[in-house]
């Protein structure tokens, strides 16, 4: 850690802390996320393997950059790229709201990086507004590989635990408890983002499993056999039943979207995780072609100019 200047403590989380530091010949600023391994007798905790792993593998703009990994006391230090801001505080600048064009232009970014760790095996599966960071130059980098999974395309009856993603952005398969999933979990969590940067308010804000299940049904409209052929094996689904939902009018869930927008939102939150649609495809979709186009990047929104109305907790930043 003699490499680095610290400037101040970011924030704590259940695994260490975030501090601000500064590299001391670069004169670059980092992020340096201290990591605190309680029992050294259990090893290293498979969350911070995961997102060491993860960060190894990943070498994209739309990626937070892994610098340097320091042994430091009980643990170890991850330095990253310091980032200043997140999407969650863009999202909430009350002084400057988005307009379509930078909507669209953060909703590529965050494709772009999807589609990369997709290419690369790596599932996210946390993937929200707090975690995804903004550069001083206005690129969105994905960050926070905590929960993230390296996959193989040729284990498709491989196990997963179904206890990820922040329950707001947490695909049905994993609120019925689901333990075979895909990466395709992820684009239901971008279904979810794109809401919430045109309505500026989350689209399932349940606060129990069970409530947020009560919300999507409600909102989508209870499933049937024919768009989720696999609802009826899910482990927990013969364990609570809801009330029918003809589900709610997409113009009156997403107001400000247009036909083409709501398409793309559609194809994302598809029940049946075969049919949603993948990051590659959604890149090609007719939203990123119609007017407005994204803006450049000097359009976009600078995290030192933002004045912040509402800031996340540190759990949901790190």
């Amino acid at each position: 850690m003699n490499k680095y200047r610290v400037l101040g403590r970011i924030g704590e989380g259940a695994h260490g802390y975030v501090m601000k530091g500064i590299d001391k010949v670069t004169g670059l600023e980092v992020a340096l996320k201290k990591l605190i391994i309680r029992n050294l007798d259990e090893g290293i905790p498979t969350n911070i393997m995961r997102e060491i792993a993860s960060l190894r593998v990943l070498n994209s703009v739309y990626i937070v950059k892994l610098l340097d990994i320091v042994p430091h006391g009980m643990g170890f230090v991850l330095v990253m790229e310091y980032l200043p801001s997140s999407l969650y505080e863009i999202l909430h600048n009350c002084n400057k709201p988005l307009n379509e064009s930078q909507i669209k232009s953060y909703l590529k970014m965050l494709l772009l990086g999807i589609n990369y760790m997709h290419q690369n095996h790596i599932m996210h599966r946390d993937l929200k507004p707090a975690n995804l960071l903004i550069a001083h130059n206005g690129i969105l980098k994905i960050a926070d590989f905590g929960l993230a999974r390296i996959y193989l395309e040729n284990e498709p009856n491989r196990k997963y635990s179904h206890q990820v993603a922040t329950r707001w952005y947490r695909a049905p398969e994993l609120l019925y408890g689901s333990h075979n999933y895909t990466n395709s979990i992820d684009m239901w969590s971008y279904g979810c983002i794109m809401v919430e940067l045109y309505n500026k308010t989350p689209l399932f804000p349940g606060e129990t499993d069970i409530e947020q299940l009560a919300i999507v049904l409600h909102t989508l409209g209870t499933p049937t056999r024919e768009n989720w052929p696999d609802l009826h094996s899910l482990p927990d689904y013969n364990k609570i039943t809801f009330s029918y939902s003809p589900g709610l009018d997409w113009k009156d869930i997403v107001p400000d979207a247009t036909d083409c927008t709501l398409d793309l939102i559609k194809k994302c939150l598809q029940y049946n995780h075969v049919t949603r649609m993948s990051a590659s495809k959604a890149l090609n979709h007719e939203y990123f072609s119609t007017n407005p186009l994204e803006c450049c990047i000097d359009e976009m929104p600078k995290p030192e100019s933002i004045n912040q109305c509402m800031l996340p907790s540190f759990e949901d930043c790190v």
